[in-house]
């Protein structure tokens, strides 16, 4: 008797994560990824308490498989260096049980891969539809052959294709004003202590210190979608260069790396929940599910979230283990777990972005003296509902 199949759409922290949950639970894992090979640069990701406890629940263990260093503190800044908002990290620890780590998004890809099975991974896989949803998945791919399926995972990002197949009606994507870029630097000298983001009208700029001893920078700024610079170094030394002191020496590290290491995107995110997150027997998860703004750090914690509950209620792999409406009442189960939570985070990320991109000098300043006049440990208290809110269902 053959084990249950799941193909997964997307080879990202969602999908891997999805991949390996469903392997600890005896099912076959097909992993379809468009692009020819895991990713050679790429971002950092911050893994909250909340991703942290949701990857531990399927025995993955990120301390132990990429590193555990955190830094000293977290918080806001102003351009002119002063802290509007701090809190210790050991507060956090002591609070929800683990401190938040930062990791290089290739090292987390790169543990989660290496807990399936080498045959799983099939990059260079592009899905072009799912028929049959409703009854027995068959995937279609570019390259063939069909993939039948007892399930299929949409974890393919924020325009995913399965997402506009079967969902024609839903508004789609909602520009949020700005555009981001990302990178990573070496700067062992500067020894930062702390995770920062520093507002400035109409534009922040964020330092993380990842576990492995480098730095995850990202900066945003209000302009109109589509918006083409031509050199991201250059832009980003006009845009933050008079900032604050570690901002121009991470920036000459910035003028070190070929451009095309500095990525950039415009954000956006969904422009309304979708119905359901599943549809027969295709379930859909992290960008490709509730894509939100990055403002809270939740965007892969919460697809992190997705993947640890979808396989939670999923029936084990083998076929004795329920019958096929098993997996059906599953993903209906799935959905009523999930969209509730995802929506509220992703408007939340909204109302958070909105402050961070404020111009008027005077509403600004209102702001600025807001965050300074909420103690710490009220700050803190404010994030209980995302750090303490993953559940498995009973």
């Amino acid at each position: 008797m053959t084990n249950r199949h799941a193909v997964v759409v997307g080879a990202g922290i969602g999908g891997l994560t999805a991949a390996v949950a469903l392997h600890r639970r005896g099912w076959h894992v097909t992993v379809c990824e468009r692009s020819p090979e895991p990713p050679v640069t790429g971002a950092g990701i911050g893994l909250a308490p909340n991703a942290l406890r949701a990857l531990d629940a399927v025995g993955v263990d990120v301390s132990r498989a990429i590193g555990g260093a955190v830094p000293a503190a977290m918080g806001v800044r102003r351009p002119d260096g002063r802290w509007l908002t701090r809190t210790g990290t050991a507060d956090m620890a002591a609070r929800y049980g683990t401190a938040p780590l930062a990791v290089p998004r290739r090292a987390l890809t790169a543990a989660l891969s290496a807990v399936l099975p080498p045959p799983a991974l099939r990059y260079g896989t592009a899905v072009t539809g799912v028929d049959g949803a409703e009854g027995r998945p068959t995937v279609r791919t570019a390259a063939g052959p069909d993939l039948p399926a007892d399930l299929v995972v949409a974890a393919d990002g924020i325009h995913s294709p399965l997402r506009r197949a079967h969902f024609p009606a839903h508004p789609g994507l909602h520009y949020l004003g700005e555009t981001a870029w990302r990178t990573i630097v070496d700067a062992p000298d500067l020894r930062i202590p702390a995770m920062s983001e520093t507002w400035g009208p109409g534009a922040r700029f964020g330092v993380t210190p990842l576990v492995d001893g480098r730095y995850y920078l990202y900066a945003t700024a209000v302009v109109p979608p589509g918006t083409r610079f031509a050199d991201p170094r250059t832009e980003l030394r006009q845009r933050f260069g008079s900032w604050h002191e570690p901002v121009p020496a991470l920036l000459d590290r910035v003028g070190r790396l070929d451009a095309a290491d500095v990525l950039r995107n415009d954000l956006y995110d969904l422009a309304a929940p979708l119905p359901s997150l599943h549809h027969g027997r295709i379930a859909w998860l992290g960008d490709a599910a509730h894509a939100m703004a990055p403002n809270l750090g939740q965007g892969g914690c919460q697809a992190i979230e997705d993947a640890v509950v979808l396989a939670h209620l999923l029936p084990a792999g083998e076929r004795c283990a329920g019958g096929d409406g098993a997996v059906v009442a599953a993903l209906a189960a799935y959905t009523a777990a999930r969209r509730a939570r995802t929506d509220a985070v992703r408007l939340r990320a909204r109302r958070v972005g909105r402050l961070g991109v404020l111009h008027n000098p005077v509403v600004v300043a209102v702001r600025d003296l807001a965050l300074r006049a909420t103690p710490a440990r009220l700050a803190l208290r404010g994030m209980d509902d995302l750090f303490n809110g993953f559940r498995l269902p009973a």
